[in-house]
């Protein structure tokens, strides 16, 4: 197939993903849905929003702190205002092409702090790997505190104790199997999945080339923790969704992370996303899109908003360079 015409797919798919799931969402609900949800999101209390862009705001500017723990082994050392620059930049460009944003940021202090780009944007797979290992992370504590309500909804759907247990032992022999497999297999996509399990095992080896390891483990679960904290917040905007506690909430944020990579910056499918999980704890589907939307909005509003700020701002800060 035609390069230009892969990138071009990669570029106007997922956007045509996130159309077509604005469009589902919007046509498939009622016209009493639909009223409900403008009137949830038109009613939604502005203290709440704002604490949440604030604390998503002071995430990216920790991204940004921490990124200097990652370039400082390799010699270099960034200003914090181009770090945060290149940061938000990539989350704009991210919106119209999914993962442009990378080398965006890696291009952005390689020109304005004069760092070789391999290098710049090697530290930023780095960070990937130790974000990736912290949503594993979030996922495995989300079913520990939501094992119960799990193992309910699968005794829901089959009766039989017995059967979920046979289910469970044939889950882990797979497992098993699957990694003997991956190991031994020359086959390209299992060598890519067995090679990106490898990158996130040196990612956490990585860690202990860092001169400031402390600061850069604060840093990775300050940013996390606030990640989880905008949704908690965001849940008193919404009267229907004031009263969760932090299990479905953080089941909430695992779904509405995945959805950020299927579209362009999680459009259509966020709301979508925390909607679908939110209505397993018995918050009527207005309420649930509202919720997404709130959030989604609010966060993407800031990201356009700083990063074009930072398009324009870059340049002139960096006029010497």
């Amino acid at each position: 197939m035609n390069p230009k015409l892969i990138k071009f797919l990669k570029i106007i798919l997922p956007l045509a993903l996130g159309v077509f799931l604005i469009w589902y969402s919007i046509s498939s609900a009622s016209p009493e849905e639909r009223q409900k949800t403008l009137q949830y999101i038109s009613q939604a209390d502005p203290k709440w929003v704002i604490l949440s862009i604030l604390m998503g705001i002071i995430s990216h500017l920790s991204r940004a702190y921490r990124w200097k723990f990652l370039l400082e082994p390799l010699g270099y050392k960034i200003k914090l205002s181009n770090s945060f620059m290149a940061v938000m930049a990539g989350y704009l460009v991210n919106m119209g092409i999914p993962r442009s944003g990378e080398v965006l940021r890696g291009a952005t202090v390689s020109t304005y702090e004069k760092i070789p780009f391999k290098k710049a944007f090697g530290t930023i797979i780095s960070e990937r790997v130790i974000d990736t290992i912290m949503l594993l992370v979030i996922i495995a504590i989300t079913l520990f505190f939501q094992s119960q309500d799990l193992f309910s909804y699968l005794q829901e759907k089959i009766t039989n104790t017995f059967v979920i247990l046979i289910l469970l032992i044939t889950a882990i022999v797979f497992g098993v199997l699957f990694l003997r497999i991956l190991r031994k297999s020359k086959n390209p996509i299992l060598v890519k999945v067995k090679n990106f399990g490898e990158g996130i095992l040196e990612g956490i080896k990585s860690i202990s080339k860092l001169k400031q390891k402390r600061a850069f483990v604060f840093h990775t679960v300050l940013i996390w923790v606030l990640y989880v904290a905008m949704f908690y917040v965001i849940k008193f905007t919404v009267p229907e969704t004031a009263h969760l506690s932090i299990g479905p909430l953080l089941a909430t944020f695992v779904a509405g992370s995945i959805a950020m990579s299927t579209t362009n910056g999680g459009i259509g499918a966020f709301p979508i996303a925390t909607a679908a999980i939110l209505v397993l704890f018995n918050i009527e589907k207005p309420a649930g899109e509202a919720f997404g939307w709130i959030l989604w909005g609010s966060q993407t509003a800031i990201n356009i908003i700083v990063g074009a700020l930072s398009f324009l701002f870059l340049p002139i800060l960096n006029r010497e360079k």
